[in-house]
């Protein structure tokens, strides 16, 4: 028999019986469907990691360091990196802090109605205090940090306007802070804000940069940040005590390096078991290589969950081949009776199955596709497309279904011997 011949009799019973065809394809469809949107889901949602840790900047190594006394340990741990500037670019505190950050002012009347924007450290919503009593947006509020002169290093933060922090800055606790992007959008709109005072907890910063932005789509984004100069924090936050760092390395080599010896240094000052202080350091291609792994791991643990439905269906696929043996029992003995080879028998029977299941197949990465949109947009606020290697294997494992749950009623349907048959009511 042809192929083409072939396909024109599976296509044909499988219209002749469409309610039974279309319930025989429900198990292969869930089971693509579902395989396809938990997939494109845990890509999608490493994919994104991987985008915010390589704006976050690669080659970075975090540290978290305290002594159990409340000694600020960032002057021992930035000296210590001094030595090591054949692997390290920068080191810098990374701490968040509370505080009230005003621009303008709350009186109208010296503000032409305008108001001015208010943050208030602790809060979740940025509100302008203007004349009408306030309203809200929202806006999140924007991340206080502390840093050194080499915080947009160890960040990966480029400057848009103005300059960044400066060493003289820090040594003489000058009272001046760097927006990120969304922040200055913030507080100012579209008005330059270099040059600008902002008052802090009282205190007047002036603004002395602002930061390319790095992270536009996300709510609680990079960019919307306010760093300040690390020596200023007994003024501004005497009760914050800097334990986070960030460590920039100049190579994946070298933050392997640097990682092991900051930890040796951290180890003699803190003791072997932890007698002085605590710590941790760990780059961040560690945590990449970890996230990676885990996303392998969850892709593999819920497809294979998921791949329980493809093998129900195929179940199914096979019981109703075995009714479709069984109601063309008269055919098939005919077909035998005039010469039709056993092959001819078999093949007709795949095909058949196959159809069905790619028939399911096409359906299933339809809904899939579908299922993984709205759940991106759901979960992560991202757009996600299946790739094109899931949607080919995708199709292909519905269609290998059909011919391995097909290849038993198919047999048995060439093994009928011709007189029996025709006696078949």
């Amino acid at each position: 028999m042809k192929i083409g011949q072939a396909l024109k009799m599976a296509l044909k019973s499988i219209l002749g019986n469409k309610g039974r065809s279309a319930l025989t394809m429900l198990g292969i469809i869930i089971g693509i469907a579902s395989v396809m949107t938990i997939v494109s889901v845990i890509n999608g949602s490493n994919q994104k990691s991987m985008e915010m840790m390589a704006a976050m900047g690669t080659n970075k190594i975090t540290v978290y360091a305290s002594y159990n006394n409340g000694q600020d340990v960032f002057q021992d741990l930035y000296d210590f990196c001094l030595q090591l500037n054949d692997s390290v670019d920068g080191v810098t505190p990374n701490s968040q802090f509370s505080a009230t950050v005003v621009y303008g002012t709350k009186n109208s009347s010296k503000m032409g109605g305008d108001g001015g924007m208010r943050y208030m450290g602790g809060g979740v919503t940025v509100s302008s205090d203007g004349g009408g009593g306030g309203s809200q947006n929202t806006e999140m509020p924007p991340t206080l940090y502390f840093g050194s002169d080499q915080y947009a290093i160890c960040n990966n933060f480029e400057l848009e306007k103005g300059r960044d922090l400066s060493l003289l800055d820090i040594q003489e606790y000058k009272q001046v802070c760097v927006l990120g992007a969304r922040a200055a959008q913030t507080f100012f709109n579209y008005v330059d804000p270099v040059g600008k005072k902002m008052q802090v907890n009282g205190l007047p910063y002036t603004v002395v940069g602002v930061y390319k932005e790095k992270d536009p789509d996300s709510r609680w984004s990079m960019d919307n940040i306010i760093v300040f100069p690390y020596t200023v924090s007994r003024t501004l936050a005497p009760s914050t005590q800097m334990s986070e760092f960030s460590v920039k390395a100049k190579s994946a080599d070298a933050a392997v390096e640097a990682t092991s010896r900051i930890i040796g240094f951290l180890t003699g000052l803190m003791g072997q078991n932890n007698e002085k202080g605590w710590y941790q350091a760990q780059s961040e291609n560690q945590w990449q290589q970890s996230s990676n792994e885990y996303a392998m791991m969850m892709s593999m643990v819920m497809g294979g969950i998921a791949a329980i439905s493809l093998l129900v269906g195929g179940i199914g696929i096979m019981n109703i081949m075995l009714v479709t043996v069984t109601e063309r029992t008269r055919e098939i003995g005919i077909r035998r009776a005039i010469g039709a080879e056993r092959q001819s028998i078999v093949t007709q029977f795949l095909i058949e199955a196959a159809m069905i299941c790619g028939i399911g197949g096409i359906i299933g990465i339809l809904i899939g596709t579908l299922g993984s949109r709205i759940a991106g947009k759901l979960l992560m606020q991202i757009d996600i497309w299946p790739s094109v290697n899931i949607t080919v294997g995708a199709f292909a494992l519905s269609v290998a279904l059909g011919i391995l749950f097909g290849i038993y009623p198919a047999a048995k349907a060439s093994k009928l011997q011709p007189v029996e048959a025709l006696r078949a009511e």
